[in-house]
């Protein structure tokens, strides 16, 4: 049994060859004894044991450890006994744990009793505030009702009381008024009564004094009379008699005359000559000389321009390369004509609308023609000559009075020249008008080193034959080929597209496209169409983007734009075509090129005077160079000539003078 209480732990075991040992004797008085002296002893709580339980345990101990394998089932035996300590353990802690949960669940039951204990009683105590601020609400509300009710009751005795006192104060003041009539009427009667007895009484005396009192004035004024004629008659004898008097009484007059005369005229002349250097002429639209007015109502405009510096005459223009070699030699000599102090050549612009005769000009900026040149501008427009009647001679008079006084050399330009150049001989024109061309004409006959002129039209077929006479250069603007109009198009696709979606201050985005292929493809669809309409053509696209939900430009928008802008342009000409009875261009029309396309413009026709007009500047005028591009049109394009050109196609055309800056 050491090894089953664990004495013999560690020691080896004995061979199992040896015998076993004895077990010990039994102690003395076996059982018998024991159970025989069990009558004469007490009986604990040992006397019913039973201990051969133990000697079988300790038979089978002996017997165990006699077996080889004694070792091993000790150990399964301590094995056994640890699992079942710790299966008792766990048994322990999964009850530690449920009585553990069941404490937490008893708090959180008691939490939640709590919680629900806390809000019911918040709801008591809200439902009971709620109920005495309701009833303290009623409280106040009655005794507002109460406070109005009392304070109408109040108001309206008060309005009785004042309606009262108003009537008894009205009745006072009637009784009063009465009486005072009557008393006024009795005294009236009684005034009159006692005037008229007095009168009838003093009649007599009356008119005695009335008879005498006349005779009196009548004397006072023959006196008077003589008196004054007497006087003067002597004054006048002495005034007479004394011949120095005289001579410095008329001396006096005259020069009196002469000052009041010599005053007249002289503030005339000064106005005229402060009108001339301060004022502006009505018919001048826009200068860039500085007057008193415009200097006191744009400081700042008239600040940058004076700040402003000689810039180039074809920045920010598209034109074609021959046409824009030809304008920026006329800048070029006009700058070098007003260095020399020479004689100016005077311009006539022509083509169709918006191709951009007014390229020099740019809108509300300072023609560039005259910033690049260093002169003054003037800008009018022949529509505001005829509305000014017989007045339009004096205005067209002090318009070339003011220009000859400017030291810098004045640049006159006249947009729309021929609503009043037209032809003096075939054209019905009012008197006024043709007094007005004839002092235009008059102005103009000579060269000047003072101005030049510049003239806009689209019609110069209709100028008079004396105007055409002097022209010295003519240019023509017309339709822009199509390199020219990929440049417009990426001009106005810039400014009116890329510049406000990047800049991030407008509503505008703009869709992932190859931008540079779709203006391409655009400058190709608008074949025809003139510079301001593809202008108008990028504010579409931005109204467009402006329009849409999301302020985004897709290239569908893009598309639909051009494809509307496309339909106008084609009804127009319809339009055009069909009111006028003409032949519309071939290039309008997508055909081959003819003089129409050279030119740009629709030529009627039945109107032969127009090139018997023109014809004659064939000799004086270099022919007007195209913006079509080289080889547009093909071989038809080349041999086209512009209107002024003779019937052999040649223009008379004078050497062009070099770039470097030759004065023409």
């Amino acid at each position: 049994m050491s090894w089953l209480f664990g004495l013999n732990r560690g020691q080896p075991e004995p061979p199992p060859d040896l015998p076993v040992p004895p077990p010990p004797p039994p102690p003395p008085g076996g059982s018998g004894s024991s159970g025989g002296s069990g009558g004469d002893k007490p009986k604990d709580k040992w006397s019913n044991f039973d201990p051969t339980g133990l000697e079988r345990a300790a038979q089978a101990a002996r017997e165990l450890d006699k077996s080889r394998h004694a070792k091993e089932a000790l150990d399964l035996a301590r094995m056994q006994e640890q699992s079942v300590q710790m299966e008792h353990q766990s048994k322990m802690k999964e009850y530690e744990a449920a009585l553990e949960q069941l404490k937490g669940d008893q708090i959180r039951i008691q939490a939640e009793e709590r919680r629900k204990t806390l809000n019911e009683e918040t709801k008591q105590h809200q439902a009971r505030a709620q109920y005495q601020d309701k009833l303290a609400r009623q409280r106040y509300e009655d005794q507002l009702r109460q406070q109005q009710a009392l304070n109408e009751e109040n108001l309206r005795r008060q309005e009785e009381s004042v309606q009262k006192q108003e009537a008894m104060r009205k009745a006072t003041i009637e009784h009063e008024m009465d009486l005072r009539h009557k008393n006024e009427m009795m005294r009236v009667e009684a005034e009159a009564k006692a005037r008229a007895r007095v009168e009838r009484e003093n009649a007599d005396i009356i008119r005695e004094q009335i008879r005498l009192k006349a005779a009196e004035h009548r004397q006072t004024v023959l006196d008077s009379i003589r008196t004054a004629g007497a006087v003067f008659g002597e004054g006048f004898k002495a005034f007479i008699s004394d011949w120095d008097k005289v001579t410095a009484t008329v001396a006096g007059l005259t020069l009196l005359a002469v000052g009041v005369y010599s005053a007249r005229n002289a503030t005339g002349v000064a106005a005229r000559y402060i009108e001339a250097r301060l004022g502006k002429p009505s018919l001048v639209r826009e200068t860039s000389r500085i007057t008193v007015t415009e200097a006191i109502k744009h400081p700042i405009k008239m600040t940058r321009r004076l700040m402003s510096k000689p810039q180039d005459a074809l920045e920010g223009v598209v034109l074609s390369p021959s046409l824009e070699e030809r304008v920026r030699d006329i800048a070029i000599a006009t700058r070098n004509t007003r260095q020399n102090r020479g004689l100016y050549r005077n311009i006539l612009m022509y083509g169709p609308p918006g191709t951009g005769k007014n390229a020099l000009r740019q809108g509300e900026s300072p023609p560039k023609l005259a910033v690049h040149s260093g002169m003054d501008y003037a800008i009018m427009t022949g529509g505001d000559v005829a509305p000014m009647g017989r007045d339009g001679v004096t205005a067209m008079h002090k318009v070339f009075d003011w220009a000859g006084t400017s030291r810098r050399g004045l640049l006159l330009f006249v947009d729309e020249a021929d609503a009043f150049l037209r032809k003096r001989a075939t054209e019905k024109i009012s008197e006024d008008l043709r007094a007005t061309l004839n002092a235009f004409l008059y102005r103009t006959g000579e060269q000047s080193n003072k101005f030049m002129l510049v003239l806009a039209s689209n019609q110069p077929e209709q100028f008079d034959w004396a105007i055409n006479d002097r022209i010295d250069e003519i240019v023509n603007f017309a339709l822009p080929g199509p390199e020219e109009r990929e440049r417009l198009v990426r001009l106005y696709f810039d400014r009116y597209v890329l510049e406000p979606a990047t800049g991030g201050r407008q509503r505008l985005k703009l869709a992932q496209f190859d931008y540079g292929k779709k203006c391409s493809e655009i400058a190709k669809r608008t074949e025809g169409m003139s510079g301001r309409e593809i202008s108008k053509l990028g504010v579409a696209w931005q109204a467009a983007a402006y329009s849409s939900e999301d302020g985004v430009l897709t290239e569908a928008m893009i598309d639909a734009r051009v494809d509307d802008a496309v339909r106008q342009h084609m009804q127009k000409m319809d339009w055009l075509q069909d009111t006028e009875g003409i032949t519309m261009s071939p290039s309008h029309q997508g055909a081959a090129a003819g003089k129409g396309a050279k030119m740009g413009f629709i030529v009627p026709q039945d109107a032969p005077q127009a090139q018997e007009v023109l014809s004659p500047l064939q000799e004086r005028c270099p022919a007007p160079d195209s913006a079509t591009t080289p080889g547009e049109g093909g071989p038809a394009a080349e041999k086209d000539t512009d209107p002024f050109a003779g019937e052999d196609g040649q223009t008379g055309k004078k050497d062009v003078p070099p770039r470097g800056g030759t004065p023409v």
